[in-house]
């Protein structure tokens, strides 16, 4: 049974490799850029702007493509969605914006929004054309907690108002999942950090790395220091297996490996199974699964506990992973991780079926063989309990405005009570919540 344990780096060429994690999605050309944006309709009351969470102005972004104005669309992108070169890559706009274009009734087939922000965007930072300049000095001091997609949003928005604002980061870069947590075909030559070196360049915000909050400061100490708090802290924690021998090695949580990915300079040198489970059934999972095939494992299955209806991950990302190998079971759940040698060898899973609206187990059992076993069965709030401060079903409860329930402190992003767990949700809260803030320091 010991050859079963096989998780070895350079599987792949640095060709292949290279080839395998560049652009997944090429950008339009200029010329398919205008043909593109001569498909839109310019509707009035356009459902695309409905459908997106930020509200950008979606027929005036692509009527100013079409008229060759770049930097007019783009400025109309970001004035919305700070993040929209970021979103245009990896927001779900199946989903969102595209579902609702009225093409779709017409010739089943949505404008490429995202494909057309991706083009404004992508110009105006190939150009540095700054856009923004800060408001007059207020005097006022924001402070930022967590530099992902929600902290980074309200940092800039409130720059922008002329606040002062220090952004702390537990980890080295700023980004968060848009850093360390999306597939690296998704975002090549650095994008993540390229946009965020746009967003600083606004001015007035300071930026502390290798920053946590209960370790290095406390929130107590925040609200003492400045006259705003906002709180983008994002989900640290990951959901356990709850089943036997998910603590050997071989077993790792998915967000893990993917920002070990992420950050790999050579990818030659990054190991992997030949045979991965991935189990899981939402995005990251996805992202997970493909990336190890991508990266030469030869055998990649994702299983996950209820029907593909009920998966979180789109279904574009779902025929995405199954048109790079990765093969999907349904109705499954993980009972036990095999062992040998004292690592992880293969996992067994029970089928499950639905009683009473609750997934139950049959009893019936099958083992997968795995040198290499990935969870991805969600994220929670893991911060410490900060006094008075009011959570709702696990995350941080607040308002419309994004208040929390302590003076002088808003929360945003993933960390929040109903939140989407979506880049471009997260830009939203992080938007509102400084525009919250502003008004109350202002008032």
């Amino acid at each position: 049974m010991k050859d079963l344990v096989d998780i070895t780096a350079g599987r792949l060429s640095p060709g292949v490799l290279a080839e395998n994690f560049g652009d997944a999605h090429p950008p339009l050309t200029p010329a398919q850029a205008l043909v593109e944006a001569d498909r839109c309709l310019f509707c009035y009351d356009a459902p695309c702007v409905v459908a997106c969470p930020t509200s950008i102005d979606i027929p005036s972004f692509i009527r100013k493509i079409g008229t060759g104005n770049l930097k007019g669309s783009a400025t109309d992108i970001l004035s919305a969605n700070i993040m929209g070169g970021m979103c245009a890559r990896v927001c779900p706009t199946e989903i969102l914006c595209e579902q609702a274009c009225v093409r779709n009734t017409y010739e089943d087939k949505a404008v490429q929004i995202g494909a057309l922000q991706r083009r404004a965007t992508d110009w105006l930072f190939d150009q540095d054309v700054q856009i923004f300049t800060r408001a007059p000095h207020t005097g006022k001091r924001v402070a930022v907690v967590g530099g992902g997609p929600a902290g980074l949003s309200a940092a800039h928005k409130l720059a922008s108002l002329g606040h002062d604002v220090t952004v702390y980061e537990g980890r080295a870069k700023l980004g968060g999942l848009n850093e360390y947590g999306i597939a690296a075909y998704k975002t090549p030559h650095d994008f993540a950090q390229k946009e965020i070196d746009y967003i600083l360049a606004i001015g007035g915000i300071t930026v502390v790395t290798d920053w946590k909050l209960g370790r290095d400061g406390s929130l107590d100490d925040l609200q003492k220091g400045f006259d705003a708090v906002f709180l983008g802290l994002g989900l640290a924690g990951v959901n356990a297996l709850n089943a036997p021998g998910e603590d050997l090695p071989g077993v790792e949580n998915a967000v893990d490996f993917i920002a070990k990915l992420r950050q790999a300079e050579d990818l030659t040198r990054l190991p992997i199974g030949r045979r991965v489970v991935v189990i899981g059934g939402g995005n990251t999972a996805i992202d997970a699964a493909t990336q190890a095939k991508r990266l030469g494992a030869e055998d990649v299955t994702l299983v996950y506990r209820r029907g593909v209806e009920t998966m979180t991950a789109t279904p574009v990302e779902q025929e995405w992973a199954q048109t790079n190998g990765v093969k999907i079971k349904h109705w499954a759940k993980p009972v036990k991780v095999e062992a040998t040698d004292g690592a992880a060898s293969g996992i067994t899973f029970e089928y499950t079926t639905l009683v009473g609206g609750a997934v139950t187990g049959t009893g019936e059992t099958f083992t997968l063989a795995a040198d290499q076993i990935f969870k991805a069965i969600g994220q929670t709030y893991a911060e410490p309990e900060f006094p008075g401060l009011v959570l709702e079903k696990g995350r941080i409860k607040v308002d419309a405005d994004r208040r929390t329930s302590l003076a002088n402190v808003w929360a945003g992003g993933d960390c929040v009570a109903g939140g989407q767990d979506l880049t471009v949700a997260s830009v939203e809260d992080g938007k509102q919540a400084a525009l919250s803030i502003h008004a109350t320091l202002t008032a």
